[in-house]
């Protein structure tokens, strides 16, 4: 599987990728986490690209995932509740991973891809979010505790270094 970064000419299609992964979490009993008023929308996944944090998954030149990476500070990862970071190492952040459902392991291989960039990662996700919070612990993640976005929203945070 290819990743590479997000093109402006991409943005349709990662558009078409967030409506399924929307579908589908609801169908997992997780209607709230991306909610149905259409997020992550166009403007956030502009802004993304324009800041090189935005990526796709491509599997023989088709696009089947998509997601957003920086290494940096987070906001909303400042304060955590009911635990604690692993550490205060400089980390990267996974955001609004989403896949087509067409292959199998987008979601392995984009964490893969970025311990490559960076041996510490971060990420969190809802707490109705069972198939993230699975994933996450298969992929050797510790849960840390909590953390609130910016809209006040509570979050599950969790965090992998990589050996």
């Amino acid at each position: 599987m290819e990743i590479c970064p997000s093109r402006p000419e991409d943005q349709e299609e990662m558009l078409r990728i967030y409506e399924i992964a929307r579908r589908f979490m609801a169908e997992q009993g997780n209607p709230h986490q991306w909610g149905d008023e259409g997020y992550p929308k166009a403007e956030l996944l502009s802004e993304d690209i324009r800041q090189n944090r935005s990526y796709v998954c491509a599997e023989n030149g088709d696009i089947v995932g998509t997601f957003c990476y920086f290494i940096g500070t987070e906001p909303s990862y400042r304060e955590i509740r009911e635990g604690g970071w692993l550490n205060d190492k400089p980390y990267g952040v996974l955001h609004r991973l989403a896949s087509d459902g067409r292959v199998r392991g987008v979601a392995s291989a984009t964490v893969d891809w970025c311990l490559t960039q960076c041996r510490n990662l971060r990420v969190d996700t809802h707490e109705e979010n069972l198939v993230m919070q699975n994933f996450f612990q298969k992929k050797g993640f510790l849960y840390c505790g909590r953390i609130t976005l910016e809209d006040g929203t509570d979050r599950l945070a969790y965090q992998k270094i990589a050996e």
